[in-house]
């Protein structure tokens, strides 16, 4: 390996911090099953085995709204709404199934936007308004979850909680808002303008404009509501997704706690960002979550692995599809 290839400390770093912290929700998650107990855990993963090609199915539908979603937020340029959903596809995979605290997946789905013909600015800037947007609505998501618990639940101790919760979900979104309307952005900007000083691979003006583009995409009022009514419909979708587990684990609550249970299962999830896959805190969220219907441990676990299943099941197709579109370009330019 030549020095040019050798990797570098800062890099070493991250790989070993992403293995430290992806062992260690490894290690919870399996704590957590081994706690509630792996058989009836697995008896319920079993008695819900067949409801999950209908998760799978709900999931492609989830991920088509939420390109046509993305493509919206652009303004509808070229590639296709097929190619949007494809790249969607390979976003999610990477960013569920790979180590890379939900950044990878966004910084693939950008490079593989380029390559279809749409500038880099034009599809950072796109990419980020989608990822403000979808935790908007997973932010309003949340709070129906909690205006639905509160009004079936006769015991409110977890206000407190939750309450603070969504506080600081609010104002982490917020934050972030304002941080692109401040000219985040514009310093993105200059990092990378300063970075092709010292990375030949970095071209000067690659995010030339990234700024300018967000703040035209944002004027874009029309593309907005719609793209957030489609995210918002994405979100119901995955309360189909738990209410459909937990009918087949003879487990269900009716359609109201199914959605209080994934939109508090989801928060928890969004929450472990740092960790691949949200191991063991979303089995943690679940578990949380459906103690309030009365719903036992193992149970919550086994909805958690379901989920986990259709991901996997979704995920690794993606990885391999992603692989083969950068394997082609590779040949494509060797040749």
């Amino acid at each position: 390996m030549s020095i040019a290839h050798a990797p570098t400390p800062a890099r070493t770093r991250l790989i070993n911090t992403g293995i430290a912290v992806g062992g260690a929700g490894g290690i919870a998650a399996t704590g957590l099953v081994a706690w509630f107990g792996a058989v009836a855990i697995g008896q319920d993963v079993l008695r819900a085995s067949w409801a999950i090609p209908a998760t799978i199915a709900l999931h492609l539908v989830q991920q088509f709204i939420s390109a046509l979603a993305w493509r919206l937020l652009n303004g509808s340029p070229p590639p296709s709404l097929l190619a949007w959903f494809q790249i969607r596809w390979i976003r999610e995979s990477v960013n569920s199934l790979l180590p890379v605290a939900q950044l990878g997946g966004n910084l693939a789905a950008i490079r593989l936007l380029a390559q279809r013909g749409l500038p880099v600015p034009r599809a950072a800037a796109g990419t980020i308004l989608d990822v403000t947007v979808e935790a908007l609505t997973q932010f309003l998501f949340t709070l129906l979850g909690v205006a639905v618990l509160a009004a079936v639940s006769s015991d409110h101790a977890w206000r407190p909680w939750l309450g603070g919760g969504l506080g600081l979900m609010g104002a982490g979104i917020a934050g972030f808002v304002l941080a692109q309307r401040a000219g985040l952005l514009r310093l993105i900007e200059a990092l990378a303008s300063r970075m092709s000083r010292f990375v030949p691979a970095v071209q000067a003006d690659t995010l030339r404009g990234l700024h300018d583009d967000l703040m035209r995409l944002q004027r874009d009022r029309g593309g907005l509501l719609q793209a957030t009514a489609l995210h918002l419909l994405a979100w119901m979708l995955g309360a189909a997704e738990t209410w459909l587990a937990l009918l087949a684990m003879g487990q269900s609550r009716g359609a109201l706690a199914a959605l209080v249970i994934e939109s508090l299962g989801m928060a928890a999830r969004s929450a472990g960002f740092a960790v691949p896959g949200a191991l063991g805190i979303q089995e943690g969220g679940f578990v949380l979550a459906a103690a309030l219907f009365g719903i036992p441990p193992d149970s919550a676990i086994a909805l958690s692995m379901v989920k986990r299943l259709r991901e996997l099941a979704v995920g690794v197709p993606g990885l391999l599809a992603w692989q083969w579109t950068e394997g082609r370009r590779f040949l494509r330019r060797a040749r």
